[in-house]
C-alpha cells in the first residue's frame, strides 16, 4: 500500500512541474508561484526589493522608484502611479510601491509639477515618467518597455484615464476612485480597473456609476465598491485594494492568467467588496493553480439549469436587481454580469425566486413594469423559458425584454409584446 502510494504520488508531482514547466514556457513572463487568495492579500509577495530616487525633470517633479532585485528572471512589466488633487506620492501612495514591486513589477512613484495639476497634466507626467523609467532610468535595462501600465487616485485616478487614452499601447490603467473631468471612457483601449469607496463623498458611487459604463465596449474592464471606504481609503496602507489591482496588473501587464479565475467569473476574494462588476468575456480564461487538487472528472450528462444568472442574448449582460435592493418594487436592470448574489436566481415551479432576498421575479399590476416582490404564487410570478430564448410570463403572455433594445449596463427590463421568431432583447439563458 505504501509503495503504491509513493508511486501516485511522484506521478502526481511530476505531472504538476511538467504542467508549472509547459504554463511557464507558455508565457516567459509569468513571475512567482502559482497564485491563491491568500498569497494576493499577503502584505508582501515573494520578490525583495530596492528603490531609488528620481530627482525632478523629465517632465515630471521627480518620485521613487521601487522593483525587484531578482535579475535572474529577465525583464519586468512596470507601472507608474500618481496622486490625486493637492496630494503628494510620498505621504499618499509611496506604501504601494514596495508591495506592488515585491509582486514582480517595477514602480515609479510620481511627484507632480504642482500638486494643483488637473486630470490632463497629472496624465501627461504618468506617461512622462513612464518614458524615463523605460529609457533614462538606472533600472531601465530591468524593465520591459512593452509591458507598461498607470495607476492614480482622485484627480490622479482621472490622470491615470487620462494617459490611457493617449497611450493605447499600454496594458492596464487602474483609476482608485477616479475623477476624470476632461474626458470619458468611450475611447479607452486599455484594460482599466475602477476602485470606488461606499461612503466617498467627493468621488461619489453614482459618479462612478455613470463614469464606468461608457468604457468601449471591445475594452477588458471591471469595478469594485468597497464597503465603508471614503475618498482618503487609497492614502493609507492596507491590503485590500492590492487583492484586486495585483490581480489586474498580472492578467494583462504579465499575461498570467493563473489570476484570471480569482477575478472571474466571480470575484474570490470579497473582503469589504459591496459591489462588483467584469467584464469576463474580456478577461482572458485561466484555470485554476497547480496547487489546487485535481480530481479525475467522471462523465456527467448535463440537467438542465435550475439556478444562474439570467443572461441576454443580445448583450451578453444579466438581469440585476438594482443597487443590491431587496425591498418589494425594486426593478431589474442590465449589468455586467459579476456573479453576485443580485443576479442569482433560481427556477422553481415556474417562478424565479433570487436565494438572498427570498424574493421573485415580478411583473408590476401595469403589465409591464418587471420588479423584485414578495412570491405569492400570482401569474406575474410564472415564467416560462421557450425554446426560442423567449422568457414568457404567463400571467401577462408578454416577454422579459430590454427597454428599447438596449444592450448597455442600466437599461432597465420590461414586460413586452413577445417578437415573433425570437429578438435578441427578449432571449436569455439561464446558466
Amino acid at each position: 500500500m505504501l509503495r503504491a502510494s509513493v508511486a501516485i504520488g511522484v506521478a502526481v508531482a511530476a505531472t504538476v512541474v511538467a504542467t508549472r514547466s509547459a504554463s511557464a514556457a507558455d508565457n516567459p513572463y509569468q513571475r512567482g508561484p502559482d497564485p491563491t487568495v491568500a498569497s494576493v492579500a499577503a502584505t508582501y509577495g515573494p520578490f525583495a526589493t530596492a528603490q531609488v530616487n528620481v530627482s525632478p525633470g523629465n517632465g515630471f517633479n521627480g518620485g521613487t522608484i521601487y522593483y525587484p532585485t531578482d535579475t535572474s528572471q529577465g525583464t519586468w512589466g512596470a507601472v507608474a502611479i500618481v496622486p490625486g488633487y493637492t496630494a503628494k506620492f510620498a505621504d499618499e501612495e509611496a506604501w504601494m510601491g514596495p508591495r506592488l514591486a515585491s509582486f514582480g513589477f517595477v514602480v515609479i512613484g510620481v511627484e507632480t509639477n504642482s500638486t494643483t495639476d488637473w486630470d490632463t497634466a497629472r496624465g501627461t507626467q504618468l506617461l512622462a515618467a513612464l518614458d524615463y523609467l523605460t529609457q533614462k532610468s538606472s533600472v531601465r535595462d530591468r524593465v520591459d518597455p512593452s509591458r507598461l501600465s498607470v495607476i492614480g487616485h482622485s484627480m490622479g485616478g482621472g490622470g491615470a484615464l487620462y494617459a490611457a487614452t493617449q497611450r493605447p499601447s499600454l496594458k492596464a490603467a487602474i483609476g482608485l476612485a477616479p475623477y476624470f473631468p476632461s474626458g470619458n471612457l468611450s475611447n479607452d483601449r486599455v484594460p482599466t480597473l475602477i476602485q470606488g469607496g461606499q461612503n466617498d463623498t467627493v468621488v461619489t458611487p453614482s459618479y462612478l456609476d455613470g463614469l464606468y459604463p461608457p468604457l468601449n465596449s471591445g475594452t477588458p474592464g471591471a469595478y469594485v465598491q468597497y464597503s465603508g471606504a471614503d475618498h482618503l481609503f487609497w492614502t493609507k496602507a492596507n491590503d485590500i485594494e492590492l487583492r484586486t489591482q495585483i490581480p489586474w496588473l498580472k492578467i494583462f501587464v504579465d499575461g498570467d492568467t493563473r489570476y484570471s479565475p480569482l477575478m472571474c467569473p466571480a470575484l474570490q476574494d470579497t473582503t469589504r467588496v459591496a459591489r462588483y462588476s467584469a467584464k469576463c468575456s474580456l478577461i482572458p480564461a485561466g484555470a485554476p493553480s497547480s496547487s489546487t487538487t485535481v480530481s479525475p472528472t467522471p462523465t456527467v450528462t448535463p440537467s438542465p439549469p435550475s439556478t444562474g444568472a439570467l443572461r441576454g442574448a443580445a448583450s451578453g449582460r444579466c438581469a440585476d436587481i438594482t443597487g443590491y435592493g431587496t425591498a418589494d418594487g425594486t426593478r431589474l436592470q442590465l449589468y455586467d454580469c459579476t456573479g453576485q448574489w443580485n443576479q442569482v436566481w433560481n427556477y422553481t415551479g415556474n417562478s424565479l425566486v433570487n436565494p438572498q432576498s427570498g424574493k421573485c421575479l415580478n411583473v408590476g399590476s401595469d403589465g409591464t413594469a418587471v420588479n423584485l416582490w414578495n412570491c405569492n404564487g400570482a401569474a406575474g410570478q410564472k415564467w416560462t423559458l421557450s425554446g426560442n430564448g423567449n422568457l414568457v410570463n404567463t400571467g401577462s403572455g408578454k416577454c422579459l425584454d430590454a427597454i428599447g433594445q438596449g444592450t448597455g449596463n442600466g437599461t432597465g427590463l420590461q414586460a413586452y409584446a413577445c417578437v415573433a421568431g425570437g429578438q435578441g432583447n427578449q432571449q436569455w439563458s439561464l446558466r
